[in-house]
C-alpha cells in the first residue's frame, strides 16, 4: 500500500488542486454551523488552524445534526449511526466529538423502560400506528374529532404549551389503543418520549415488584415520562393499594408537575368512578374514588369514541 504522504504529494501536485482546495474551504466557511463556531471561538482560532482542520470541518458539514437529515435511526446517514458531530478545539486543530443524537437517546430511553416495565403494551400494529392510517367511516364523527384533538395536542405540546390530555372511552374494539399509539408515534417523530402502559398488566407487575424491590423505580419511570398513556383503565380489579398508592400517586405527581396524561377506558367517567369506589373486598370507598376522578377530570378532556368493532 502506498504511504499516505506520497498519496498527498500526488494530490497536491495536481494542476487543479488549488482550485479544488479553495472551493472546499469556501464551502466549509459558508456553513452556518461552522461560522457560528468560529465566531464563538474567535480569540482561539486563526487561519492556520482552519487550514489544518479543513478535512475535519468538511466531515462535520456533511453530516446530520439533531437528526435533521435522518428519517430514522436505521437510516442515519452519519459515520457513527445514532451519533451526531460537535466541533471542539483540540490543541492546534478543530476536531470532532460525536454525541448521541436525540433519536438514539429516545430509543435508548424506550429500551430502558421496556426492560424495566414489561407491561408496556406495544404490539406491532400499535408500533406502526399513524394518524393518516387511522380507518375512518364517513358517519364516525367522533373518530374524526378525536384525531383532530390529538393532532392539536401534539402541535400545542411541541410549541411549548401545556395542553390537557384525553380521556378516551368507548366500546371494546373501536380503536382507542391504536389512536394512543398514533399520538405516541407522532410525538416520537418530534423527539418527545412517551410511554404506553397496559394498566391491568402493569398493576399485576407492580405487585410482583415487592419481591425484587423494583417498585419505586418502576413507579418513577411512569410518573416522570414526559407523556404518559394509560391503556384500558378500569379493566383491572380494584384494590385500595392499586387505586390510592399507584394510580393516585401517578396522577398526583403528574398533575403537580404539569405532565400530560392520556387514558383509555371502556367506562365513561361516571362508570369509572363507580368502578373505583368498590374494592376487591366489596367495600365502598366513594370519597377515595372521587379524589382520583377529580385528578383525571382536571388533567384530561373526556371524549367518547363511537364506531364499529374493528377487531371483529
Amino acid at each position: 500500500m502506498e504511504h499516505m504522504s506520497k498519496s498527498l504529494k500526488k494530490l497536491t501536485s495536481r494542476p487543479d488542486f488549488n482550485e479544488r482546495y479553495n472551493d472546499l474551504k469556501k464551502q466549509v466557511l459558508n456553513n452556518p454551523d461552522v461560522q457560528a463556531f468560529i465566531t464563538k471561538h474567535s480569540t482561539e482560532i486563526e487561519d492556520g488552524m482552519i487550514n489544518r482542520s479543513l478535512m475535519k470541518l468538511y466531515e462535520f458539514i456533511n453530516q446530520s445534526k439533531n437528526c435533521e437529515m435522518c428519517p430514522s435511526l436505521a437510516k442515519c446517514k452519519n459515520l457513527l449511526q445514532g451519533y451526531h458531530p460537535r466541533l471542539i478545539i483540540q490543541g492546534r486543530i478543530i476536531d470532532i466529538q460525536y454525541d448521541k443524537c436525540p433519536t438514539k437517546e429516545l430509543q435508548d430511553e424506550r429500551k430502558k423502560n421496556e426492560a424495566l416495565i414489561k407491561s408496556m403494551y406495544i404490539p406491532k400494529d400499535i408500533l406502526e400506528a399513524q394518524f393518516d392510517k387511522i380507518d375512518v367511516d364517513v358517519e364516525e364523527t367522533s373518530r374524526l374529532q378525536v384525531i383532530s384533538i390529538a393532532q392539536d395536542f401534539v402541535e400545542a405540546y411541541n410549541s411549548g404549551s401545556h395542553p390537557k390530555g384525553i380521556y378516551l372511552y368507548g366500546s371494546f374494539g373501536v380503536g382507542k389503543t391504536y389512536i394512543l399509539g398514533a399520538i405516541a408515534n407522532e410525538l416520537a417523530s418530534h423527539k418527545v418520549p412517551s410511554m404506553l402502559v397496559y394498566v391491568p398488566e402493569f398493576m399485576r407487575e407492580l405487585k410482583g415488584s415487592f419481591q425484587n424491590s423494583s417498585l419505586d423505580e418502576k413507579l418513577d419511570a411512569v410518573k416522570k415520562i414526559p407523556v404518559l398513556m394509560l391503556d384500558d383503565l378500569g379493566a383491572e380489579s380494584v384494590s385500595s393499594w392499586a387505586r390510592d398508592e399507584v394510580l393516585g400517586t401517578i396522577l398526583q405527581y403528574r398533575m403537580l408537575e404539569n405532565l400530560p396524561i392520556f387514558i383509555s377506558s371502556n367506562f365513561n367517567l361516571k362508570q369509572l368512578q363507580h368502578h373505583l369506589s368498590i374494592s376487591q373486598r366489596g367495600e365502598e370507598e366513594p370519597v377515595k374514588a372521587a379524589r382520583i376522578m377529580e385528578r383525571i377530570k382536571h388533567m384530561t378532556v373526556p371524549i367518547e369514541l363511537i364506531g364499529r368493532n374493528r377487531r371483529g
